[in-house]
């Protein structure tokens, strides 16, 4: 079974990062599906079977990074879909008085939103993108070995701890264990 398979049923925030690691990774090789099969797949201990249906999922994503315009950047549609579905969640616990320590966590990121708003971030995006892009940013600085400042690894954390209960309470919508009313 596909990594991402396994995390979008695991962790929807693992997920998505996963995901955008991959549309990196497939920009990376130029959207080109013969190079990330020659250069990047077949590096891996896969059986042909596997290559193949490795093949064909890197095959489905670069055909839709190429008709949804988003081969030099941006996000896939179905990466989108994600956020949208995470940002709609967060306003229901949010507008719920049934959530507290969720509401608590909200306000603690809040600051931190505004700071990267303010640093540069897009205005447009919503909150829980705006978070995403940021554990994404921290996560490919880390990746290159290059240092993150005590402030920024501070609110890291508390970003982090903030969307890791938003896809707690997703997966518990998703399995219909979550209730904004009594």
């Amino acid at each position: 079974m596909f990594i991402s398979q396994e995390l979008r049923k695991k962790n929807i925030a693992e997920y998505l990062l996963y995901m955008w690691q991959i549309e990196d990774i497939i920009r990376a090789y130029d959207c080109s599906l013969a190079r990330i099969r020659r250069e990047y797949i077949e590096r891996f201990n896969y059986t042909d079977e596997q290559k193949e249906e490795m093949t064909d999922w890197y095959g489905n994503l670069v055909r839709m990074m190429n008709s949804e315009g988003c081969r030099e950047h941006g996000h896939l549609q179905i990466n989108k879909s994600v956020i949208q579905q995470l940002s709609e969640l967060s306003a229901e616990l949010l507008s719920s008085s049934k959530f507290p320590f969720y509401n608590s966590e909200y306000y603690k990121v809040l600051p931190f939103i505004v700071e990267l708003r303010k640093r540069g971030a897009d205005n447009n995006e919503n909150e829980i993108e705006t978070c995403f892009n940021a554990l994404y940013g921290v996560m490919m600085l880390r990746l290159q070995k290059k240092t993150v400042s005590p402030d920024t690894e501070h609110a890291i954390k508390e970003i982090t701890t903030f969307i890791g209960m938003l896809s707690d309470y997703y997966l518990k919508d998703k399995k219909g264990e979550l209730k904004f009313e009594d």
